[in-house]
């Protein structure tokens, strides 16, 4: 198939994306660790849109004098971490994205993990699929760590390639990923009044989902059209609720599904069927499973036991 002309670029190598920066070629063909204090990244050719073919972490000292966080903006003077995914679109807005002031940009091809147990947990890293507006804020004791790792990788990157070489920055690439896992739970804790906010807005518009008469057409709300009306990615959402609550979006959707089937069966005539249809099923077998499933007990049973001896 052949690629829109106004289609963003992909940077499929380490090469290209240096090439694009305005970058001297990376001295590893799987992973790259650029300090723009000492190596100026050309401006306008690292802010065009891309989608790059391999992970990125960049550090700023300021990512945005102002981030959209939801449907209000947030005024941020610390300095921060950007991470992205391989295959996500990468680019400026109206608003500097993140990312944008690097001071480092670390870029790992997912080879360079390979045979290592790190890259099947990528995929655990759910911060990697974050939008650039739910990026890491990190305290200044937190940035005199993040900080120490970027200089031991770029030290070991820098020095002469041995057989110990790998597996000492694959080491300090875990030990940043596992610190930026604490430094958001730590985030989503912190920022108490936003994420109130954001959870009250999450449960009115559950309610409205399951009050909606086009309930049977639209069918059951999902993971990825809450985080839309909320503004934030379905795993920062996600990773949100389950710091806070201690269970994901899925689980909020599947319990505020189940109150509605309790309610309407206990205090409705309606058949399992057109509860099943109500609630945005098509199928009232898989009704009757997920009830079973969650209740231990069948829709028929459930009523059954609200019903006098």
């Amino acid at each position: 198939m052949k690629t829109p002309e106004n289609a963003p670029p992909r940077l499929a190598s380490l090469s290209e994306a240096h090439r694009a920066m305005g970058l001297p070629p990376p001295l590893h063909p799987l992973i790259s660790l650029v300090n723009s204090a000492s190596t100026p990244v050309a401006g306008a050719s690292a802010c065009r849109s891309h989608v790059l073919s391999f992970y990125r972490i960049s550090y700023g000292p300021r990512l945005s004098s102002q981030l959209r966080y939801g449907q209000g903006y947030y005024d941020f003077d610390e300095g921060g971490l950007f991470f992205a995914a391989p295959n996500q679109l990468i680019g400026c807005t109206q608003e500097r994205g993140a990312g944008a002031d690097a001071h480092y940009t670390l870029l790992i091809h997912p080879d360079f993990l390979a045979n290592y147990p790190l890259a099947k947990k990528m995929g655990h890293y759910g911060f990697f699929t974050y939008a650039a507006n739910e990026a890491l804020h990190v305290s200044e004791p937190e940035k005199e760590v993040l900080l120490s790792l970027f200089k031991t990788m770029a030290a070991e990157l820098a020095s002469r390639w041995d057989e110990f070489s790998q597996d000492v920055v694959v080491a300090q690439l875990e030990l940043l990923l596992n610190y930026a896992d604490r430094f958001y739970k730590r985030q989503f804790l912190t920022r108490k009044a936003v994420h109130s906010n954001l959870l009250q807005q999450l449960e009115e518009l559950l309610a409205d989902c399951f009050r909606r008469e086009d309930l049977p057409g639209r069918g059951i709300p999902t993971v990825q059209y809450l985080a839309q009306c909320l503004h934030v990615s379905p795993s920062y959402l996600s990773d949100l609720l389950r710091t806070l609550t201690g269970q994901s979006a899925q689980q909020h959707i599947h319990d505020k599904l189940i109150a509605q089937a309790k309610e309407q069966l206990a205090t409705t005539s309606l058949s399992v069927s057109e509860v099943a249809y109500a609630l945005g099923f098509e199928h009232p077998q898989s009704f009757s499973r997920f009830f079973k499933t969650k209740t231990a007990l069948s829709p028929l049973a459930f009523r059954q036991s609200f019903q006098p001896n």
